[in-house]
């Protein structure tokens, strides 16, 4: 049975896959039948490359494909593999915020003003 998967290749802790045809009992990293694309998840931006053509006459063939690629050539043919994600502000800096805006609500109040004030005798005349 023909299966279509990831072939791990690239250094420690940068990987790079080969999307491949390979036989599904046969090693992850050997000799396969077919190259459709690579997949980089390491780099910015990801890249995700795939022949949407040949990996659909592969599964008319009967190849299954991993849980992995299929999620990923779904990817692929949503048109926008790796959407831009809104950055959210920290912990840190929404606390940040709301004292400022806090601070700039509240009305600015002055603190009392203390003088030294000198007793004043009062004499009798």
């Amino acid at each position: 049975m023909l299966k279509i998967k990831l072939a791990r290749f690239g250094k420690k802790n940068q990987p790079h896959f080969r999307i491949i045809i390979n036989e599904a009992r046969s090693k992850r990293d050997g000799q396969y039948v077919a190259l459709l694309g690579h997949y980089a998840p390491t780099a910015t931006p990801k890249i995700l490359e795939l022949d949407l053509k040949a990996y659909e006459e592969w599964i008319k063939k009967g190849a299954q494909p991993t849980d992995t690629v299929a999620s990923l050539a779904k990817r692929v043919e949503s048109g926008n593999p790796f959407p831009e994600k809104k950055k959210r502000p920290s912990k840190k800096a929404v606390a940040k915020a709301a004292a400022q805006k806090e601070a700039s609500a509240a009305p600015k109040e002055e603190a009392p003003v203390q003088t030294e004030e000198t007793p004043v005798e009062e004499t009798k005349e």
